[in-house]
């Protein structure tokens, strides 16, 4: 079934793609199987005629046999050639949907279920290995044309040969057994693989292996990921005996009924019932049902894997596919993002936790974001400002309660037009090491060749001297993830967000996500500067609203308001001065810093 399944999969994704390239090396591909068995066939007459001095019918055999045996080998070689660009198709083409599958949904709490980012990575090796798939489906389908022309031959010789090729049945499904413990046992180290990759990674990425040798860490990273090594190697080992074991008894299987039909033939020609063309006939055809076997089971076993693939695909097709709170893309009633906030952003009694664990990451939040207007959100670490950052983003949807826009639910907006109107500066922003150009352009990809905008951004970032930095200008890489760009600094990238950010013009929202943790106050003071004179813009052509958030209360005080939070719940809210009237929370962190900055 899975096999059936692979070859369905595979061969209509073919033809949609290139159904001629797909026809004709099929057409190819199997005439080149077939003139295998006639060629043995050949040489039995050939031998046969040599022997009764048949001169000419022997030379004529002799030819024939020559051409089938040249048929054969080209016959792979140009089929091969002419569907390999076909493959490379298939593979780019599953590549572009795993992309769609991982980024498909309005949502990302898909990426926090375990399950399927197992699913994806499995998926991504199955990708990887797919260029042998349409391979093995011309290959096992040409097996089983071969195999059938043989048997003929062989009942033709002696009706009991006939049981020969049925021999081939307890390797297949021996076969087929040892590819599903296989499968198995990759399905449960899939996590072990994916701890072992990530501590490979941090042993030899540079920009953390300089943190290890400073805490003489190194030892216990490789002594984890050896231990990760050694149990994924184990439990793979013990599969891959088991494997070979039922491999083995197919095989042995077999070569008791190969054994038995050499010693049928032999018995005939001992009582004149067979020719020595007849012997050789049997032992050259035994010899290639041999090998059809071996190369059936070959290819079932990629075709095994391969089925696998897809079923894990369409895994992921359900996963996207279903329906959810941020993941419903097919309600008619969704309404368009307004040109203009009137009112701004409001979340209502909102309360939030992560997909697979209980614990509130908000709880009952209710806070007013109003047009135009910049609110700042303060608090400790984990009090649930990132999370609000990534609700107000549409990238989750809350657990309960609504944000509205306009007094719009969020949930009843198009979300990607929502995001269009969003410039934003994570916290962990993304380091996009292509050129500087690209790495500023995709904030907002159709203006990524229009150099009045990319430098219209490189200018309200302040990013000239980064510009001047970069051999090449916007046109030289930056980073050396791939190659020999431009290794720029902590504050350059930053800056580098900040165009990436301020290049999507007049936006409905503008956050910035203490981007900036790792500065110095003044270094962050003017990030958020140059972060507010666009968030001014903003708010004068579109009503745009700011959300800023920041440990230091000197850049908080940019804010029209501040919103404290503590534990998942809006504690107070109010300017500064009337937060510090208060005497509550605000208050008293705001008094620990500033005696910290007296010393």
């Amino acid at each position: 079934m899975r096999v059936l399944r692979a070859v369905r999969f595979f061969m209509t994704l073919g033809a949609r793609l290139d159904k001629r390239r797909l026809l004709v090396g099929a057409v190819v591909e199997y005439v080149g199987y077939l003139a295998a068995p006639f060629a043995a066939l050949a040489l039995a007459h050939f031998v046969d005629d040599a022997l009764a001095h048949r001169d000419s019918g022997a030379l004529v055999f002799a030819l024939v046999a020559a051409v089938l045996l040249v048929v054969q080998v080209q016959c792979h070689h140009f089929a091969f050639h002419h569907y390999v660009d076909l493959v490379e198709m298939q593979q780019s083409e599953l590549r572009v949907e795993l992309i769609g599958l991982v980024n498909g949904p309005d949502g990302v709490e898909h990426l926090d279920d375990p399950s399927f980012a197992d699913t994806a990575d499995l998926v991504r090796k199955g990708v990887w290995n797919s260029t042998q798939v349409l391979e093995s489906i011309f290959a096992l389908s040409g097996l089983l044309l071969q195999t059938a022309v043989t048997a003929a031959i062989l009942i033709d010789l002696n009706p009991w040969l006939a049981f020969l090729p049925l021999l081939a049945v307890p390797p297949v499904l021996l076969g087929n057994r040892a590819q599903a413990v296989l499968e198995k046992a990759r399905e449960r180290t899939a996590e072990k693989a994916r701890l072992n990759r990530h501590l490979v990674e941090i042993a030899t990425s540079a920009t953390s292996v300089k943190e290890l040798r400073l805490f003489g860490t190194e030892a216990e990273v490789l002594k984890r990921q050896d231990a990760a090594w050694r149990e994924l190697t184990e439990q793979m080992w013990r599969a891959q005996a088991k494997s070979g074991a039922l491999r083995g008894l197919g095989q042995l299987v077999f070569a008791l009924g190969y054994g038995g039909a050499v010693l049928l033939v032999v018995h005939q020609a001992s009582q004149g019932r067979a020719t020595v063309g007849g012997i050789l006939l049997v032992i050259t055809l035994a010899v290639q049902v041999s090998a059809q076997i071996a190369g059936a089971l070959g290819q079932l076993s990629t075709l095994q894997t391969a089925g696998r693939t897809v079923e894990r695909i369409q895994f992921l097709r359900r996963m996207v596919e279903a329906p959810g709170p941020v993941n419903d893309r097919h309600r008619p009633s969704l309404s368009h993002v307004p040109e203009r906030l009137t009112r701004g952003i409001t979340l209502e009694a909102v309360s939030f936790h992560y997909p697979g664990t209980s614990d509130l990451a908000l709880d009952n939040f209710t806070l007013e974001i109003p047009a135009g207007r910049t609110v700042a959100l303060v608090g400790e670490n984990g009090a649930g400002k990132s999370t609000i950052v990534k609700l107000l983003c549409g990238l989750y949807a809350p657990t309960s309660g609504r944000i509205l826009v306009d007094g719009v639910d969020l949930s009843d907006l198009y979300l990607a037009e929502w995001r269009k109107r969003v410039a934003t500066l994570f916290q962990d922003f993304f380091r996009v090491e292509l050129t500087l150009r690209e790495s500023i352009g995709l904030g907002e990809l159709e203006l990524i060749e229009d150099d009045v905008a990319i430098t219209d951004a490189v200018r309200d970032a302040r990013a000239t001297d980064v510009v001047r930095a970069v051999p090449g200008g916007l046109a030289g890489f930056v980073g050396r993830a791939y190659t020999n760009g431009t290794d720029l600094s902590g504050g350059q990238w930053q800056t580098v967000g900040l165009a990436r950010s301020v290049i999507r013009r007049y936006p409905l929202l503008q956050i910035l996500d203490e981007p900036a943790a790792a500065l110095d106050a003044a270094a962050e003071h003017a990030l958020f500067e140059r972060f507010g004179s666009s968030a001014e813009v903003a708010a004068r052509e579109r009503g745009g609203a700011t959300v800023l958030i920041s440990h230091r209360f000197s850049t908080v005080l940019m804010a029209d308001s501040i919103a404290v939070l503590a534990r998942g719940q809006l504690r107070e809210c109010g300017s500064h001065r009337e937060l510090m009237a208060n005497d509550s929370l605000y208050a008293e962190l705001f008094r620990l810093q500033s005696r910290a900055y007296r010393y």
